[in-house]
């Protein structure tokens, strides 16, 4: 997504455009593959005019069916209906446009995403919820708030021995952040919890133009403002824990080419 702004909204040059990405994250399990977010999908691509104008003005995606997870996958040499699970940190349009490009694989959601991404009973969630999205009849896992502790959070999922489902809202109704075993660590996808690196920083920073877009799409902003201060709190804490953001692009190469490194 290449939204104008620059500075403003990057922390880059003032002027130009600024360049956010939709991190997936790919997980591979002796039960078959999970998916965690699935960015935008190939029907996204065909018909792009069903993601709304409002979208469309702000963001300015490059829809390339090349960069869709279901080609990435089948790049990586696996087969695209191996993909048995996809958990969502939510259901913005970013996040889960390709649903339908794994129709036989079961959706992990929270109950409250779930509701207000299948109602949308607000204006708001009318444009970050596109109904065209979940047409195809997602196989539905819904999970409710509660469950185990895990590292400082409560009201956490166990989906899987290695996945977790970790309750963060306040971007939307039901967010939530996935957390996946990694050797001796953890891989902490945070979605739209944040999204500027800096905001995970003591003192926290955020280019100007982004943290007030943050603040106006929030269901409950001292919500999402507070669970940052957590993440922020994990991350001085734990070196064993990697944290990323849905869109950060240099969180996105940095884990990138650490992967690389290492296979």
């Amino acid at each position: 997504m290449c939204p104008v702004g620059g500075g403003l909204v990057s922390g880059g040059a003032l002027f130009g455009r600024a360049t956010f990405v939709a991190h997936c994250l790919l997980v591979e399990m002796a039960k078959g593959l999970v998916l965690v977010d699935t960015g935008f999908g190939l029907a996204d691509v065909a018909t792009p005019k069903e993601l709304g104008r409002p979208f469309l003005f702000a963001t300015r995606p490059e829809l390339r069916p090349e960069q869709t997870a279901v080609r990435q996958i089948e790049a990586l040499g696996f087969d695209p209906r191996d993909v048995r699970d996809v958990v969502v940190t939510h259901l913005d349009l970013d996040h889960a446009g390709g649903l339908s490009d794994f129709p036989e694989a079961k959706v992990h959601v929270f109950a409250k995403e779930h509701l207000a991404a299948t109602t949308r009973p607000t204006l708001q969630e009318r444009e970050r919820y596109r109904a065209v999205q979940f047409s195809h009849s997602p196989k539905w896992e819904v999970h409710e708030v509660e469950g185990d502790t895990w590292e400082g959070f409560g009201a956490v999922r166990v989906l899987f021995d290695d996945v977790l489902l970790v309750p963060l809202l306040g971007h939307s109704r039901g967010h939530s952040a996935v957390a996946v075993r990694d050797g001796d660590g953890w891989l902490l996808h945070a979605g739209d919890a944040y999204f500027h690196e800096g905001e995970l920083l003591d003192p926290p920073s955020c280019p100007p133009g982004l943290e007030l877009f943050q603040a106006a799409l929030s269901f409950d902003d001292a919500a999402r403002r507070e669970n940052q201060r957590r993440l922020r709190s994990l991350a001085k804490a734990k070196s064993n824990v990697r944290i990323f953001s849905a869109h950060s692009r240099s969180e996105y190469q940095r884990l990138r080419d650490d992967r690389a490194k290492r296979v």
